[in-house]
């Protein structure tokens, strides 16, 4: 088998996107190893770092006041990630939290458009995704520059899938049972492992029959599940790498992490994340995505030079 490292994985588009190579009819971008999505949350309500770019509403202004998204500060962090080794910046405007709220689809577009335009601008080779399961939001970060949409609930609307593959974008389908309100009220599966990987391979399916051109899988890590649940599926980081698809792992400062190792506070845990995506890349994940970008590209180039 080859060691994880040299391990080479490809995602393709419709369409030309930054780094790719054209082939046939389309384009494919290739990497070896494990590469970082870094996370670039335009959110006032994240678990972690919500409030970094987006002001609240002033409610003393009125209830024609608006939410205040500093775009330039969000760019700068981002060309940051990018600098510090990202391979794709994933921008999102909606909390996917335990409980978190429904985010109606003019204020998430209000939220990322903006900065998916200046990044764009700013870094106009940066591969760049929107995290959102709205289509018309994602038609219109697509529009801004956006190549790649990450979708939290597993491509489960048709619209969506319609959108990606009318605009000629993959799209990544996270494992998600329910909505993120309610996803951690009573997780239940009676084989995590098998029900995820049928549960994505049939989202993968489904997705290119649509005619989209390509999907990442990711089983969801702090998405409707337990620490039990998520143990079993970072174990089994190989077999659900095997289903055809790059896989991507995002247990990044998760609440998981914190009945594993005692940290409350989210920020603080950072070095449970690197171990557990080091792992997660040593048995094949293509993808890890992460707050901490240089923790993580420093970490995983020294796994790398050790199993390489």
């Amino acid at each position: 088998m080859i060691a994880w490292p040299h391990r080479r994985h490809a995602l393709r588009w419709h369409r030309p996107v930054p780094g790719g190579a054209r082939d046939g009819a389309g384009y494919v971008l290739s990497w070896s190893g494990c590469a970082v999505m870094a996370v670039v949350n335009v959110t006032p309500d994240s678990f972690s770092d919500g409030g970094r770019f987006v002001a609240p509403a002033d409610g003393a202004a009125g209830a024609g006041s608006t939410e205040r998204v500093d775009v330039a500060a969000a760019v700068a962090v981002a060309r940051r990630a990018l600098a510090d080794g990202a391979f794709v910046l994933d921008v999102g405007g909606a909390s996917t939290r335990p409980g978190a709220p429904t985010v109606p689809p003019e204020v998430e577009a209000a939220r990322v458009v903006p900065v998916v335009r200046a990044l764009s601008a700013a870094e106009p080779h940066a591969l760049i995704s929107v995290d959102t399961s709205d289509p018309d939001v994602a038609a219109e970060a697509i529009a801004a520059g956006a190549h790649l949409v990450n979708d939290v609930r597993t491509l489960r609307d048709p619209a969506l899938r319609a959108a990606c593959a009318r605009l000629g974008v993959p799209a990544v389908a996270s494992h998600l049972r329910g909505e993120p309100a309610t996803m951690q009220e009573a997780p239940r599966f009676e084989d995590v492992v098998a029900e995820v990987g049928a549960e994505l391979s049939a989202a993968r399916t489904t997705a290119l029959a649509d005619g989209m051109p390509d999907v990442v899988l990711d089983p969801g890590i702090g998405f409707g599940k337990t620490a039990a649940h998520h143990r079993a599926l970072l174990r089994a980081t190989g077999e659900l790498a095997a289903l055809g698809a790059p896989l991507l792992v995002g247990a990044s400062r998760k609440r998981f992490l914190a009945e594993v190792t005692g940290e409350r506070v989210a920020a603080r845990r950072d070095p449970a994340s690197i171990a557990v995506h080091l792992e997660a890349a040593a048995r094949g994940a293509a993808l890890v995505r992460a707050h901490d970008v240089a923790g993580h590209v420093q970490a995983l180039r020294a796994k790398g030079w050790i199993d390489g």
